[in-house]
């Protein structure tokens, strides 16, 4: 559920976005069609009792937009 949390927070921010997320691997993913508000990503996250701790921004070519690998660090 965990993931399902994180998805819904984000999705409420961005949108119509595509977003996966995965507690094993502590990570998410967004492929959005704009440039995003990292900001209210990571503000939206910690809604949810989690915390963005880095953020990469790429560029996506598939669908001409961007790709957000989200990733947890071990404390």
């Amino acid at each position: 559920m965990c993931e399902a949390h994180v998805c819904e927070a984000i999705r409420k921010v961005l949108g119509n976005a595509k977003i996966s997320a995965s507690h094993t691997t502590g990570s998410a993913e967004i492929i959005l069609d704009g440039p995003p508000d990292v900001a209210r990503i990571k503000s939206a996250v910690k809604e949810t009792g989690y915390r963005v701790t880095d953020v990469k921004v790429e560029p996506y070519e598939k669908k001409k937009g961007f790709i957000l690998p989200l990733r947890r660090h071990p404390q």
